[in-house]
């Protein structure tokens, strides 16, 4: 199965196509790039990959939680891709694609989103999970109960501290090389959308902006 995949709630903007024996091209692009460099790095992908749009299987895409900016556009991209090239789109979490396969019995996975800010989903052995956003205190509250082992996938830059504070014996798990590539092997084993209309992104906590007053 051939599959290009695009994530870009993470930081950078990560463009990956992947088939059966593997990853076939990668590359990544600064964030703060990715709405004039997007679709030239998608089509030097594809180039590298030696792939015609029309040879490929699916359209996968990063759905956040994460930066705002980055997320929608790289969500858009994506819709737009997979509708004009009539390709399925599969929508993959911040949270599944930092996790990734790896299955501890405890994994808390944060992903940063404005300053001050986190996205947190806490997941126990059984497969129950729970996510909250807000400032890194309160979501620990929120989220964690009696202290114990954990596994901390993603940005734990905030958390760290405060976990050791309330106790938590923590292991860091390696992020993905490339957020676009666990994106792609993800979806390898995922349903598409019902259509392209049907993704919708995870903001995590709503941009600070102000509803407009008019006289």
């Amino acid at each position: 199965m051939k599959i290009l995949a695009l994530e870009g709630a993470l930081g950078a903007f990560s463009v990956a196509v992947t088939g059966d024996r593997g990853v076939l091209a990668k590359n990544e692009e600064s964030g703060r790039r990715a709405l004039e460099a997007g679709l030239a790095l998608v089509e030097s992908t594809l180039r590298e990959a030696r792939l015609a749009p029309a040879e490929l299987d699916r359209i996968a895409v990063g759905t956040g939680p994460g930066s705002f900016t980055g997320l929608r556009i790289t969500l858009s991209y994506a819709k737009a891709l997979a509708l004009g090239w009539r390709l399925p789109l599969v929508p993959v979490s911040s949270f599944d694609l930092l996790e990734g396969e790896t299955r501890a019995r405890r994994a808390l996975t944060v992903v940063r989103g404005r300053v001050g800010v986190i996205c947190a989903r806490l997941r126990d052995a059984g497969g129950a999970s729970a996510t909250a956003c807000g400032a890194p205190g309160e979501v620990l509250s929120r989220l964690l109960g009696e202290p114990g082992e954990l596994t901390l996938f993603g940005d734990g830059e905030d958390v760290l501290e405060l976990l050791a504070e309330r106790a938590f014996q923590v292991k860091r798990a390696v992020p993905p090389a490339s957020p676009a590539v666990a994106v792609a092997l993800l979806a390898r084993a995922r349903d598409p959308a019902r259509s392209a209309h049907a993704v919708t992104p995870d903001y995590g906590e709503q941009p600070a902006a102000k509803v407009p007053r008019f006289r």
